[in-house]
């Protein structure tokens, strides 16, 4: 019963609307109408600036930090990581903002902080640099998930857990970033402007 009410504390977690509190309460701006439409960080720094972009993008790396944690605080015996998934689907499809989220980058890097923060750091070494080159932050963020995968394989080939939810969130941001993709390759997809 534990493990369950942790699952569903670790699905609200994710379902706080970090992009549209922000938006509301500070801006008065839905940024689901605004931009991609999209409740992340990416849509909230193109549409709001600077401070609250990385503002929403902290606030939804520590979703996922916080939900992974929640078993080790509460002293289960359960993977973390299956309380980090849930999390990612909150993010995604959030109870709390009519299940219209985000696409899951920053609280699955958040999940990964929470469970090694070494791994952390290579995907955010990996994300800028890939952002540096190619001013897509759809692509860098892509790029990350997929060679963080390919990390989780080659240094961690005894934890089938991480390996299997590091596939699983790289299935989940793919998916999300379709509509990305295609505009990639038809060369409309909006470029950083700031690196």
């Amino acid at each position: 019963m534990l493990t369950f009410i942790t699952i569903l504390a670790a699905y609200l977690i994710g379902s706080i609307p970090s992009g549209l509190i922000i938006g509301k309460t500070f801006y008065k701006i839905d940024i689901r109408e605004h931009g991609s439409k999209n409740l992340g960080g990416t849509n909230t720094f193109r549409t709001l600036g600077f401070k609250a972009g990385l503002t929403v993008t902290t606030m939804d790396i520590l979703k996922g930090t916080l939900a992974t944690l929640l078993p080790v605080l509460l002293g289960l015996g359960m993977n973390p990581l299956l309380a980090g998934v849930f999390a990612v689907i909150g993010h995604m499809f959030p109870i709390f903002a009519n299940f219209r989220g985000g696409k899951a980058v920053a609280t699955s890097a958040g999940v990964i902080l929470a469970y090694e923060p070494l791994f952390f750091v290579f995907a955010v070494f990996i994300f800028f640099i890939s952002l540096y080159i190619s001013k897509y932050v759809s692509l860098s963020s892509m790029i990350a998930c997929l060679l963080a995968l390919i990390y989780s394989l080659v240094f961690h080939t005894g934890d089938l857990p991480l390996i299997i939810v590091i596939g699983i969130i790289t299935i989940f941001i793919f998916y999300r970033h379709r509509a990305n993709i295609k505009r990639i390759i038809d060369k409309t997809e909006p470029k950083v402007k700031w690196l």
